[in-house]
């Protein structure tokens, strides 16, 4: 049995990765989840089987938290859990693109304490452990040492760019995107972009483990009212999520109206 939790993480994403790729090399059924929820497909289901199975048999006293396992309250009465999306980006997966990841997280009593996101088709693995820093490919990173709002290089869907968000006049920058928002988050902490954000209410899965790994990195990771994240919520959700280098952060934050998040 791995001797840190950081160790099997690791472990588990690359046989989730080993899964999901030769269901995107072979072919795999698709559907709409309910209630507009998004699409789901087998490897999503295949993935999300395997880690409960080997996961909670490595630490059977852990609780779970998972995109695709309904969930259960059980795990608001445990110190720690697992919190999982099988594969962040399902899109872009049930599209045929090599864009997305396995995102794979712990949580202990409300704080992330180790982290991994593997992008098999990319090659990259990220990883994390609380006082440990954050990892590429087993190497340190750290964000981009940017200080300027204006300008940068933001990760965002387009929503995030409507005006109702900003205090006039808006700051001037350049809008990137990816479909894993844990991709996101990882691609601020080894400074290849300069912010994430996103103003809707964010599922837990989707920001755990990419969460340590900026805040490992350097990066600063918070709610979008600059509040700290505490995981394993009882609705699983964030306010929005702001990831940046902490001047950026601190300039987003002075930037931003105080209008009410809407539910994702």
């Amino acid at each position: 049995m791995p001797a840190t939790d950081l160790e099997l993480l690791i472990q588990a994403a690359h046989a989730s990765g080993n899964i999901a790729t030769r269901f995107w090399t072979d072919g795999h059924k698709t559907w709409d989840k309910p209630g507009d929820a998004g699409p789901v497909t087998e490897a999503d289901l295949a993935v999300d089987a395997m880690l409960h199975d080997t996961l909670r048999a490595a630490r059977p006293n852990y609780g779970w938290l998972s995109e695709e396992t309904e969930d259960n309250t059980k795990r608001l009465t445990q110190d720690t859990i697992f919190i999982i999306d099988p594969i962040d980006g399902t899109r872009a997966f049930a599209a045929g693109e090599r864009t997305w990841a396995h995102s794979l997280a712990v949580a202990h009593r409300g704080q992330i304490t180790a982290a991994v996101v593997y992008l098999p088709l990319r090659d990259k693995i990220y990883t994390a452990a609380t006082g440990q820093g954050a990892q590429a490919n087993g190497a340190p990173i750290q964000p981009s040492p940017r200080t300027a709002l204006d300008g940068a290089q933001i990760l965002a869907s387009k929503p995030t760019f409507q005006p109702q968000h900003w205090i006039p006049p808006m700051p001037k920058l350049n809008r990137n995107f990816r479909t894993s928002i844990a991709y996101r988050m990882c691609l601020v902490a080894e400074g290849r972009f300069d912010a994430m954000f996103t103003f809707r209410n964010t599922w837990e899965w989707d920001i755990a483990a990419g969460a340590l790994i900026a805040a490992e990195a350097g990066a600063t990771v918070t709610d979008r009212h600059g509040t700290p994240i505490t995981f394993n919520s009882p609705d699983a959700h964030a306010k929005g999520t702001l990831c940046a280098p902490a001047p950026i952060h601190a300039q987003t934050l002075a930037a931003l109206t105080t209008e009410t998040s809407t539910q994702p």
